[in-house]
């Protein structure tokens, strides 16, 4: 049992605080790996909403904006390396707080290994446009990239913040400027085949239910996934209360923005009739055809390299929130207390690295046997992932309104009066201020219950079952442990 080991308190473990605003803000826009994200959550949505997939990323950046609100209200009050371990557990109490982190490790192990099984895909895609191999083998490119993945997070986040940084930067002016090649294109009458500028990238097909939009929208919001890593970074920014809710606010406004434009883009560029969206929809690189079809080889060779790099800087984030996780816990004694060890040089906690490398690594190995392709283990994992972050949404939604409402009185002993400013807490809740999180609440909760009913394809009908499991599985430990409330409790109430 990994649960409520013995041992100190954590004392001396201390993580460093030395990231400003743009490094957190690195770290939630790197988090969601818009380029990556734009690189392949574009063709399931097409294969749902065809032409209109363009409104499945609106749509999810509405549900975002009210999602957001939740963790800029909660990390304003709250800085904490277990993000919503503490965020939840100080306002829902101790039990609620662990059930939260639990869904959020569901989230935390699978999505490293989601970007590594990119950086495989898109080297595939790479050595296949350049002509170095055609049909290279994804299991030992991913076997590579999640150690070099190793070897940059061990050096410390900062290092981890200036790669995303940089990665992210060239990935996205690339992206970007084929985006731009195509809309001038297009509006200049120059295009390759008959595609034209059109609005009916924002009209459903006839025949396009509630469901399958609900259904285009969880792969939406998986785009959006990671816009808060910025909160695990709660005891390593340096003004925490600020610059981490203006990351959270900036990432959700630029994915909102950057993934309409691009995926309207790349409808547009491949065309809005039957045959563009089913050639959009069959393609394992739609980034790269395009390039091929709009710029020319070299292009599409860049933008497979951009991919990677962007993949890259998704797996950085996802190792360094899911260690900050499990240091948390580990620091509480609700792990094993060596995952709460940090290096004195670099800041990391390298025992926590150590565990989700591993995690990583059997779940690439699971997959890489099984001859699991690339695209569909990153398919299959991330709509886990995506799924878990529901549940935790919905959690920290109920959690921003709780703490709205909530006046001086300390909650169940679990913080001090002292704790909460007065600025939170003051004025108690509103109309207007509670439509907010209630709305993020009622968006979660709709799209979880829409890849519910009706069923989607196999294996996708298997996810919420799995994910319930894991859920089922949280509330037995919270049940089966019954230490676990009260050190959770006397954990954060000491932080």
């Amino acid at each position: 049992m990994i649960f409520l080991r013995s041992g100190g308190t954590g004392s001396g473990r201390t993580l460093h605080r030395d990231l400003g605003f743009w490094a957190t803000a690195a770290l939630s826009i790197g988090g969601m790996a818009p380029t990556l994200a734009m690189s392949v959550t574009g063709v399931q949505v097409v294969r749902l909403l065809g032409r209109a997939a363009p409104l499945a990323y609106l749509l999810a950046g509405g549900a975002m904006l009210l999602i957001g609100y939740g963790f800029v209200r909660l990390s304003a009050a709250f800085s904490h390396a277990g993000s919503v371990y503490a965020f939840v557990g100080k306002t829902l109490g101790p039990g609620a707080g662990f059930l939260a982190t639990w869904m959020l490790l569901g989230t935390y192990i699978v999505f490293p290994p989601v970007s590594v099984l990119g950086m495989a895909a898109f080297t595939q895609a790479f050595l296949r446009h350049t002509g170095i191999a055609a049909s290279a083998d994804w299991l030992p490119l991913a076997l590579i990239s999640w150690l070099l993945v190793w070897l940059l997070v061990a050096r410390g986040i900062r290092l981890t913040a200036r790669s995303v940084i940089a990665v992210e930067a060239v990935s996205l002016l690339l992206i970007t400027a084929l985006i731009v090649v195509i809309y001038v294109r297009l509006g200049t009458g120059h295009a390759p085949g008959r595609q034209t500028l059109t609005a009916d990238v924002l009209r459903l097909p006839p025949g396009t239910g509630a469901a399958t939009v609900g259904l285009a929208c969880t792969f939406g919001i998986l785009a959006f996934g990671g816009f808060e890593s910025s909160i695990s970074a709660g005891e390593e920014a340096r003004r925490p209360t600020q610059a981490i809710p203006r990351s959270v606010i900036a990432a959700v406004l630029f994915g909102a923005v950057f993934y309409a434009f691009c995926v309207s883009g790349q409808v547009l560029g491949f065309g809005t009739s039957h045959a563009g969206t089913a050639a959009f929809a069959h393609s394992t690189a739609p980034l790269g055809d395009l390039a091929l079809v709009y710029v020319g080889p070299a292009m599409a060779v860049l933008l497979d390299a951009a991919a990677v790099l962007s993949a890259l800087g998704a797996a950085l984030v996802g190792v360094a929130v899911a260690s900050r996780t499990l240091y948390a816990l580990a620091r509480d004694r609700i792990l094993w207390t060596s995952l709460a060890a940090v290096s004195p040089r670099t800041g990391t906690p390298g025992g926590a690295v150590a565990a989700s490398m591993t995690l990583t690594l059997t779940l690439l190995l699971a997959f890489g046997l099984a001859g699991t392709a690339a695209l569909d283990a990153f398919f299959y994992l991330a709509t886990i992932g995506a799924l878990c972050l529901l549940v935790v949404y919905v959690l920290v939604s109920v959690s921003a309104l709780r703490l709205l409402a909530r006046d001086r009185r300390p909650l169940r002993g679990v913080i001090k009066p002292s704790v909460i400013k007065p600025s939170v807490i003051k004025p108690r809740v509103t109309v207007p201020s509670a439509i907010l999180p209630i709305g993020g609440a009622a968006a979660a909760l709709y799209v979880l219950y829409r890849n519910l009913i009706p069923a989607p394809a196999f294996p996708y009908d298997l996810f919420p079952y799995l994910v319930a499991g894991w859920l089922v599985l949280g509330l037995t430990v919270a049940a089966a442990v019954p230490q676990l409330r009260k050190r959770v409790s006397e954990g954060l109430a000491l932080r």
